[in-house]
C-alpha cells in the first residue's frame, strides 16, 4: 500500500469513535455482511460513521492490507480493528460488544 493510501485510512479511523469500512452506507448497505453490521450498531443506538469502499478501489484493498484481514466490512473502535461481521454477531450475542462500545464512547 503507497504512503497516500495509508495516511487517509489513518485519517479515516481517526475521525470517528467508531468508523466501519463497508460496502455502501449506513443508510444503503449493498451487501449482506455490511447490512449485519449496521443493524447491529442501530440496534445498540451507537453513533458510528461508515466509508464505502466500493467508492473508492485503493482504500477497499489498503483497508485489506491495513489491519491484514481480508474481508469487508471492517470495524474500528478508538483506532482499534475489532473486526468483521461474523465477530461482531459473536460479540453482540455475547453482550461484550455493547460494553466495549459503552467504554469507548465514554472515554
Amino acid at each position: 500500500m503507497d504512503s497516500n493510501t495509508q495516511t487517509r485510512i489513518d485519517t479515516l479511523i481517526q475521525s470517528s469513535p467508531i468508523m466501519v469500512f463497508m460496502k455502501g452506507t449506513k443508510l444503503m448497505p449493498q451487501c449482506g455482511f455490511s447490512n449485519n453490521v449496521v443493524q447491529i450498531l442501530n440496534s445498540l443506538s451507537i453513533s458510528f460513521e461508515t466509508f464505502d469502499v466500493l467508492s473508492d478501489m485503493d482504500i477497499r484493498q489498503g483497508i485489506k492490507d491495513y489491519s491484514n484481514w481480508p474481508t469487508i466490512p471492517q470495524v474500528y473502535v478508538n483506532g482499534e480493528f475489532i473486526g468483521g461481521s461474523d465477530i461482531l454477531i459473536e460479540m453482540y450475542n455475547s453482550g461484550e460488544l455493547k460494553e466495549k462500545l459503552e467504554i469507548a464512547l465514554a472515554s
